[in-house]
C-alpha cells in the first residue's frame, strides 16, 4: 500500500483527488489548518505548512512514498518543504499552474511546450510577495535547482466545473453580469486559453501520484475557447447577450496575450485528455 500525503487537498478538486487516492489504495495523509475534515478512510494532520516547525512535529515519524503539495504558493515554502521532506519522502508532486507562462508571448493555435518555461534557469528563492505567477515560478524554481528530492510540477489549465464545488465563480461571473444586463471587460482582441475539467483534473493528479516521471508536465484538454466563445455558449443556455467593454479590470478568462498549452508530454507518458467541446457546453450549462 502506497503512502501519499497531501498538503491542501481540502476543497474544489483537491478534496477530489484526496478521495480518488484513498479509492485507488492508497494510505492517505491529508495535512490542512483545520479549514475542512479530511474524508472516511484518510488520516488528518492538522498543521500549517508555513510553520516548518509545527509541520515536521506534526508528522512525526510518518515517510511517504509520494508528498502531493496542492498548497505550493511562493519559493520560501518550497525551501521549507524540501527541509521537512527530504528523507522522508521518495518523490515531490507540486500542483503548478498554467500561469507560469504568462511572460512568454505564444501564438494562438501553437500551444506552449514545458521547455517555454525553464524552471532551474529563473531566479532563486527570494520572498515575492503577492505575486501568484511569479511566486508558482520561484516555487517550481526551487525544486527545479535541487537534487535530493525527485519531484514533478503538474502545470494545470484554468479549471471550469464542479458544480457546487467550485468556489471561484469564475464562470458564475459571466452568467451573473449576462443576466444584470451589466458590461463584461475584455480584452480586444482577446487571446484564447486552454482549460481542464475539474473531474479530469482531479483524475489526472492521482494518476500523477502514482507515477515516477519527474519534472513540469502540462495538464489540459485539446483545444481552445476565448472570452468572446464562452459568452456565447452562455447565450445559447438562454442568457441574454452579453455586452463588452474595455476596462482597467479585466474580466476572469479575458486574457492580453496567449499562453495555452500542449498537452503532448502527458499524453506520452501515458494520459489522455479530453478535448475541450467534450465537456465544455455541459460545465457552462452548470453555470447558468
Amino acid at each position: 500500500m502506497r503512502e501519499i500525503c497531501v498538503i491542501g487537498g481540502s476543497r474544489y478538486f483537491g478534496r477530489r483527488v484526496v478521495e480518488l487516492l484513498r479509492d485507488g489504495g492508497a494510505r492517505v495523509t491529508l495535512v490542512n489548518r483545520g479549514s475542512a475534515g479530511a474524508p472516511p478512510g484518510v488520516r488528518h494532520v492538522l498543521a500549517d505548512r508555513d510553520d516548518e516547525a509545527g509541520l515536521a512535529a506534526a508528522l512525526g515519524g510518518a515517510s511517504f512514498d509520494v508528498v502531493l503539495d496542492q498548497v505550493l504558493y511562493r519559493p520560501e515554502q518550497a525551501e521549507a518543504a524540501l527541509r521537512v521532506f527530504g528523507g522522508r519522502a521518495g518523490r515531490y508532486l507540486m500542483t503548478s499552474t498554467c500561469e507560469v507562462y504568462d511572460q512568454v508571448h505564444g501564438v494562438p493555435g501553437k500551444p506552449l511546450a514545458e521547455r517555454e518555461f525553464d524552471a532551474a534557469a529563473w531566479p532563486g528563492a527570494e520572498p515575492v510577495g503577492d505575486g501568484y505567477a511569479e511566486g508558482k515560478r520561484r516555487a517550481e524554481a526551487v525544486l527545479a535547482r535541487q537534487t535530493g528530492l525527485p519531484y514533478a510540477a503538474v502545470r494545470t489549465a484554468h479549471v471550469l466545473g464542479g458544480g457546487a464545488a467550485d468556489f471561484t465563480g469564475r464562470l458564475a461571473h459571466y452568467a451573473r453580469r449576462m443576466r444584470a444586463g451589466e458590461e463584461i471587460a475584455v480584452h480586444r482582441p482577446a487571446a484564447p486559453a486552454t482549460f481542464a475539467e475539474y473531474g479530469e483534473i482531479a483524475g489526472f493528479l492521482a494518476w500523477a501520484a502514482e507515477q515516477d516521471f519527474t519534472g513540469p508536465v502540462n495538464a489540459c484538454s485539446g483545444g481552445e475557447a476565448d472570452v468572446f466563445e464562452l459568452c456565447a455558449l452562455l447565450e445559447r443556455h438562454g442568457l441574454p447577450a452579453a455586452r463588452f467593454a474595455e476596462l482597467p479590470e479585466t474580466s476572469p478568462f479575458s486574457f492580453g496575450h496567449y499562453y495555452g498549452m500542449d498537452n503532448s508530454r502527458a499524453r506520452e507518458l501515458g494520459h489522455d485528455f479530453s478535448e475541450l467541446t467534450d465537456w465544455l457546453p455541459r460545465v457552462v450549462g452548470e453555470a447558468v
